[in-house]
């Protein structure tokens, strides 16, 4: 009969080590849902993605601005002896148009 009670003392003792096993169990998931970092690879491809828009963005348009300054520099000023700014207009829209073209197909691609 002294069996009896200490096979449910050890029934009793199991099922609190479980339940606090499963307790801390859960506890540990938490604390590395908590841990984990904020961002992840989907962020990383988006900022890099997103770099690589303003710098088509800003290199289309200071591209074209630069040669358009040079041409009105070099040609226009010693053929046409003028301060006219036509190649910097010019070459500035073609920047832009360009940057944007460049835009539309990174958008337009596949994920990876």
């Amino acid at each position: 009969m002294n069996d009896e009670p200490n096979a449910r003392d050890s029934i009793a003792e199991d099922a609190r080590v479980e339940a606090l096993e499963q307790r801390l169990k859960a506890a540990r998931e938490r604390e590395e849902q908590r841990n984990r970092p904020v961002g992840g690879a989907g962020t990383d491809a988006n900022y890099r993605l997103g770099s690589r828009v303003l710098s088509e963005l800003i290199g289309g348009i200071g591209g074209g601005a630069l040669i358009g300054w040079v041409i009105d520099r070099v040609v226009i000023d010693r053929l046409a002896g003028g301060t006219s700014s036509w190649g910097l207009l010019v070459m500035l829209f073609l920047g832009i148009i360009v940057a944007f073209r460049n835009i539309i197909r990174i958008s337009s691609r596949r994920p990876d």
